[in-house]
């Protein structure tokens, strides 16, 4: 079933909020979460903020906060950055036929690209995902933006009545992956994830995420070279 774009500016924003709405209730915890952690380990309100509309990245966000209170150095945290962050590669690829017309909106949509808006994105016709794209991607940064803030003013004594808050974004993953299974049922991205892992934690412990992540990288590309859709049967 296709659905038409809307040609007003107002009902765009009204269908972008109804296919993002679902997101904000794991941003807004998962974003809290950060921001009491990010407040617990002393690190100030304004940091926080810069960190979610500046780098915009919920995993290293997590990573950044013991990195940030040890006061690791700049190619430190540049080459974590690119490590967690590598898979967003893999994610662009499928969305560039439909990157918006308008330059600021293409920038900015794929510097605001998450997995959680690249598995909005993908459920949309092509036309519906041009017209949404940017919208989605800032109702997402904005819901990510205010958890952070929440969690920073309320402070780290959350993390008295409710521990484990960095396993909050973890949660949020699997659920995500999981509902990636059930909509695709393809098993083999699952598999290859698990294979990777024990693969480099043989090879390489010290670099796991790293390595799993090549590996992958690896084994997608080889595939995509190899297998073509419907040569044999």
């Amino acid at each position: 079933m296709t659905q038409s774009v809307p040609p007003n500016s107002a009902d765009r924003w009204r269908l972008a909020f109804r296919y993002s709405y679902p997101i904000a209730l794991g941003y807004l915890p998962a974003g809290i979460a950060y921001g009491v952690l990010m407040s617990a380990a002393g690190l100030p309100v304004w940091l926080s903020a810069a960190m979610s509309l500046l780098v915009y990245s919920g995993a290293f966000q997590y990573a950044a906060v013991a990195l940030l209170s040890g006061g690791a150095g700049v190619a430190a945290m540049s080459f974590n950055a690119f490590v967690i962050n590598l898979r967003h590669v893999f994610y662009g690829l499928p969305l560039l036929d439909a990157l918006p017309v308008r330059r600021w909106e293409r920038w900015y949509s794929i510097f605001a690209l998450t997995d959680e808006t690249f598995s909005v994105l993908t459920t949309l016709p092509k036309a519906l995902r041009t017209a949404l794209m940017s919208r989605i991607a800032l109702l997402n940064q904005l819901y990510w933006l205010a958890g952070t803030l929440a969690g920073a003013l309320i402070g780290a004594g959350l993390t008295e009545w409710i521990p484990h808050l960095d396993f909050a974004l973890a949660s949020l993953f699997v659920i995500l992956a999981y509902e990636q299974y059930r909509a695709n049922r393809a098993w083999w991205p699952c598999a290859l994830a698990v294979l990777a892992f024990i693969a480099a934690g043989s090879i390489a412990p010290q670099y796991l995420l790293f390595a799993a992540v090549l590996l992958c990288a690896a084994v997608i590309v080889l595939r995509s070279l190899l297998w073509k859709p419907g040569a044999a049967s």
